[in-house]
C-alpha cells in the first residue's frame, strides 16, 4: 500500500498550490480519502475529505472557500487545490485513506509533503 504526495513548496501569500496523492496497493474507490496537515508545535488537522460514494466533501472552516478536495476514481487519485494560501496554512500536508469495515477500520497514511507559504 502506498500513499503518494506531491506538489508541495514554497509560495508566496495569495498564491495557489495543487496537491496530489497518488495512491495504489488497495481499492481506491472503497475509501474516504481527506487531506491533513500539521504546522510546526501543532498538532495534525483535518483540513478536508471527500466520500467514496457521492463525492460529498467536508472542510475545516479555515480554509472552506479557498481549498477544494477532489478526486480521480480512474487515477487512483486525490487532490487539494489550495487557492489565496496564508503563512498560517503553511505545515506538512499529509494524505489519508480510511475505510469502515465489519472488522473494523483501515487507515493509510502518506509521508507528506511540506508547503510554506512566505514573503
Amino acid at each position: 500500500v502506498q500513499l503518494v504526495e506531491s506538489g508541495g513548496g514554497l509560495v508566496q501569500p495569495g498564491g495557489s498550490l495543487r496537491l496530489s496523492c497518488a495512491a495504489s496497493g488497495f481499492t481506491f474507490s472503497d475509501y474516504i480519502m481527506s487531506w491533513y496537515r500539521q504546522a510546526p508545535g501543532k498538532e495534525r488537522e483535518l483540513v478536508a475529505s471527500i466520500t467514496n460514494g457521492s463525492g460529498s466533501t467536508n472542510y475545516a472552516g479555515s480554509v472552506k472557500g479557498r481549498f477544494t478536495i477532489s478526486r480521480d476514481n480512474y487515477k487512483n487519485t486525490v487532490y487539494l487545490q489550495m487557492n489565496s494560501l496564508k503563512p498560517e496554512d503553511t505545515a506538512v500536508y499529509y494524505c489519508k485513506a480510511v475505510r469502515v469495515t465489519i472488522r473494523g477500520i483501515i487507515n493509510y497514511w502518506g509521508q507528506g509533503t511540506p508547503v510554506t507559504v512566505s514573503s
